[in-house]
């Protein structure tokens, strides 16, 4: 019971012991699997949104390492323009180009498909992998964090389905996240206030957060029925917890705590990327296509996120707020 020359308070055991065991637990759960895909992209094309920053960026580099043609499709036109310097030094690629998409803006989603269509020949993966929780509304109207985790998504994979089917077998991949176990779509608050619910506290914004992320799983889930027939697959996924700054518009003292408590939970923006790049890339999950990944696997949904009904009527509401 030694303890850098002095004996142990039990406090300090019990500490060591936790440190210990969230060591074990992050070496064996957290890290999870990894994409066993050896595929090569050479003469496809890829988008992926957000990808200046965390997982998204991670997993530009790793495509764009395998030849594919990568557009960053990301709000910030400085950090963007950053974020291309960087992948094309990280991949050793010249193929990479960064392409403003703000997916709190309706126009902005129709002003990028219209710009990517008449200058781009191919596409053979979109990844939507941007995803905020933030109080405040789309220039549109909408709840921000309904509006760029869902919305936004919504619109830029319908503008592009055509030149998807046309360079088939392709795939849509969308990033999700497990909170959307927590989730629920209130059609209610949505036709009335344009949100998911409404409140501005800290609860609020988290459950508003997992009820985007349960509308990430039902896009999925009803595309791919309306996919069928098509070369084109569609998966959601899980992607784990991950250290990013996806919480740098909370509280500094939840960041404070996030980034102290969950760290030994966390994977890091290489590992989070996994799941991602396994959707795009694995070969023979194409008749999975609907389905919810995590850790690089198939998994079982609650009835919430797999009812037709609701999956149906999400579609609906969401082609009316985009005016399709």
């Amino acid at each position: 019971r030694v303890c850098l020359n002095k004996v142990c308070t039990k406090t300090e055991i019990l500490l060591v012991g936790f440190l210990i065991a969230a060591y074990i637990f992050h070496e064996t759960a957290v890290k999870g699997k990894s994409c066993t895909s050896k595929a090569k992209l050479h003469g496809k094309t890829v988008i992926v949104t957000g990808s200046n920053t965390g997982i998204g960026k991670t997993t530009a580099i790793e495509l764009a390492k395998r030849g594919a043609r990568v557009i960053l499709a990301c709000r910030s036109k400085q950090r963007g323009e950053a974020a291309l310097q960087d992948v094309k030094r990280e991949s050793g690629s010249n193929q990479v180009v960064f392409m403003q998409l703000d997916l709190a803006s309706l126009k902005s989603v129709r002003s990028f498909a219209e710009n990517f269509l008449k200058t781009e020949p191919r596409l053979d993966i979109l990844i939507n992998n941007a995803g905020l929780f933030i109080f405040g509304r789309t220039e549109d109207g909408f709840g921000m964090t309904f509006g760029v985790n869902h919305l936004g998504h919504f619109l830029l994979t319908n503008l592009l389905l055509d030149r998807l089917k046309e360079c088939g077998p392709s795939r849509v991949v969308n990033v999700s996240s497990g909170a959307h176990n927590w989730g629920t779509v209130d059609f209610d608050c949505l036709n009335t206030h344009k949100d998911l619910r409404i409140g501005t506290s800290f609860v609020a914004g988290q459950r508003v957060y997992a009820d985007s992320k349960l509308c990430n799983v039902l896009f999925t889930y009803e595309l791919a029925k309306r996919l069928k027939g098509t070369k084109v697959t569609c998966y959601s996924l899980h992607p784990g917890v991950i250290k990013t700054d996806i919480i740098r518009n909370t509280s500094p003292i939840f960041q404070l705590i996030a980034l102290n408590v969950l760290r030994f939970f966390m994977k890091t923006p290489l590992q989070g990327s996994q799941t991602t790049l396994h959707c795009a890339l694995q070969e023979g999950i194409e008749h999975l296509s609907g389905r919810h990944f995590s850790n690089c696997t198939a998994r079982e949904v609650l009835a919430k996120a797999k009812d037709p009904v609701t999956a149906k009527k999400l579609w609906e509401i969401s082609e009316r707020f985009c005016d399709l």
